[in-house]
């Protein structure tokens, strides 16, 4: 392994705790809340989780816990996609667990659910935890997709934690990821194991929220990653004076990303997808928006700008979420017959008999590379793969096409010329943020305490975010708390319900306020990269719209 000047500067970063986590372990005790409910489809999931439903939140406080420093073995799992700051979990929890008893062994299963379910695991010690402190990726033990969803995948879930001993399970996923520390936490009851199931909240779209977990992990890194790009091309776009550049931003189901970006660099446009779809936007009013403000901007001179994009736009607009609906059943119903088709112009004239008349000539309208997108291999769940679909392209070719007419009618006398850009990748395994390291590290050490404290089911927490590390507050959320009924492949399953972005919350109000402004006049924010070493305020410095989220619920805790 060869490490950078910066890498090896990292591993000496010590991340800042809470206060509480100074204690020895056996003054740290629960303080209990009161009990809870999910977030809808109460009476279902209480019936599903009989032995782990409606316990209450909480926190830690200054105490006597007698038991807390007893040996335990601990298995870790790192679960679905990469998010800055998974390595300082577990360091977190590695250091948690041997400060409590340095006799307490952690394994980490390998590839992720799928090494519990296969029993492949390695024993974590110092010397692997210090090759991974304060970097990003997950390559210390990989990751996986694998859902434990089976009778037989839930038995070897079980057989493995036998075969080690374990005392407890933490789960580090996102809301798929934390469903499975759900159920796993009512099978492992039910079956009377005594092993306890521990989650962690991570996700880079930001949509593992709740009004007890302020923030997933991952998300800080990722969105100054994205940050210090759009910067760096606003800047060559003022430079430049000759491009519109449309950037895809990660975030299929929310688009925290793209609104934190916003708010970061001051874009000429941004596009929410929660907005497109309260106010019924088609394809056709999202083009014409991008349109009026290419044609008020040339009007000034300005043939350039930035416009920013969700990963997952498309399923927000109507008439494709119609289109991509119909797409994922047929293609799911006559799945043998379609794959048997080896044309793209097969598929098509496939598709003429079965797809409805307004459907077919939406999907007839669009270019041919975005046709063949639609079509391309589905998920897990039979759906469409929207990270594959170029919707940056999209709106580029709909746009110079419209603009192209409107040349004619002597309604546009402006240049646009168009580059694409989709930055996903790109921070999903970055170096963490100080505040990430910070953050994910509390996050360990709150699931040490949570295991230590004889607790299942619930989900490491730490909040008061916004203000310094030694003031946040950890504790534990109890998992269906989060969670909801939702049809899956036809039918209802229990998952915790993704936070998409509030309309009337303080983020969007905030950006809202600036659009109009943004739109015409070129005022581009240049964040810069992410830095390590400085002053507080600029290295450990939350995202903007985290701090604007604290300062909203602190107006409202005012008025109420």
């Amino acid at each position: 392994m060869e490490f950078s000047n910066l890498h090896k500067a990292r591993y000496g970063y010590q991340p800042k705790l809470p206060a509480i986590f100074k204690e020895a372990v056996p003054n740290v005790v629960l303080e209990m809340g009161d009990k809870t409910r999910a977030v809808s489809d109460h009476d279902e999931l209480s019936a599903l989780f009989k032995h782990s439903y409606g316990k209450p939140i909480v926190r830690f406080v200054k105490g006597r816990n007698e038991k807390s420093d007893r040996v335990l073995n601990v298995g870790v799992i790192l679960s679905g996609g990469q998010a800055p700051g998974g390595h300082n979990v577990i360091a977190g929890l590695f250091d948690g667990l041997k400060k409590g008893n340095p006799a307490s062994r952690l394994y980490g299963f390998l590839g992720g659910p799928s090494g519990l379910i296969g029993a492949k695991y390695v024993e974590i010690d110092a010397a692997l935890v210090e090759l991974y402190r304060n970097t990003g990726g997950f390559d210390m033990i990989g990751s996986g997709r694998t859902k434990i969803e089976t009778p037989e995948q839930f038995a070897a879930s079980l057989e493995t934690a036998k075969r080690l001993d374990l005392h407890a399970l933490v789960i580090i996923g996102g809301d798929d990821s934390n469903t499975n520390a759900a159920l796993l936490t009512e099978y492992f009851i039910e079956k009377g194991s005594g092993v306890q199931v521990i989650g962690c909240p991570k996700t880079i779209d930001g949509d593992l929220k709740h009004e007890h977990i302020e923030a997933s992990f991952g998300f800080d890194t990722a969105v100054k990653t994205y940050g210090e790009l759009i910067g760096n091309i606003a800047r060559d776009a003022n430079s430049a004076k000759k491009y519109w550049h449309f950037i895809k931003l990660m975030g299929r189901a929310a688009s925290h990303i793209a609104l934190e970006a916003a708010l970061q660099t001051h874009p000429n446009i941004c596009f929410i997808s929660e907005e497109v779809e309260a106010r019924r936007l088609s394809l056709s009013d999202v083009v014409g928006e991008i349109c009026d403000t290419v044609i008020k901007r040339a009007e000034n001179g300005e043939n350039f700008g930035v416009i920013l994009i969700p990963e997952g736009l498309v399923e927000f607009i109507p008439e494709i979420k119609a289109l991509i609906s119909e797409l994922n059943e047929i293609m799911a119903k006559f799945k043998t017959e379609f794959e048997e088709i080896r044309s793209f112009q097969g598929h098509c004239a496939w598709l003429e008999r079965k797809l409805s008349r307004p459907s077919l000539v939406l999907f007839e309208s669009f270019p041919e590379e975005i046709a063949r997108q639609l079509l391309l291999d589905r998920d897990p769940h039979g759906n469409v793969q929207v990270s594959r679909i170029e919707t940056e392209k999209l709106l580029m070719h709909l746009t110079e096409k419209r603009l192209a007419g409107m040349k004619v009618s002597g309604a546009y006398n402006g240049e646009f010329a168009a580059i694409g850009h989709f930055f996903g990748y790109e921070g999903r395994s970055a170096f963490p943020s100080n505040f990430d390291a910070d953050y994910c590290y509390s996050l360990g050490f709150s699931a040490f305490f949570l295991i230590a404290s004889g607790l299942t089911g619930y989900i490491s927490s730490v909040s008061n975010l916004s203000a310094p590390a030694t003031e946040w507050v950890p504790g534990g959320v109890p998992i269906t708390m989060l969670m909801n009924m939702e049809q899956r492949k036809g039918k209802k399953k229990p998952v915790i319900r993704k936070a998409l972005v509030d309309l009337d919350g303080e983020p969007f109000k905030a950006f809202a306020a600036l659009r109009s402004e943004l739109a015409l006049k070129t005022c581009f924010k240049y964040p810069g990269s992410i830095q390590y070493f400085g002053p507080p305020e600029i290295c450990d410095i939350t995202t903007i719209s985290l701090q604007l989220e604290h300062r909203g619920a602190f107006r409202k805790a005012v008025r109420t």
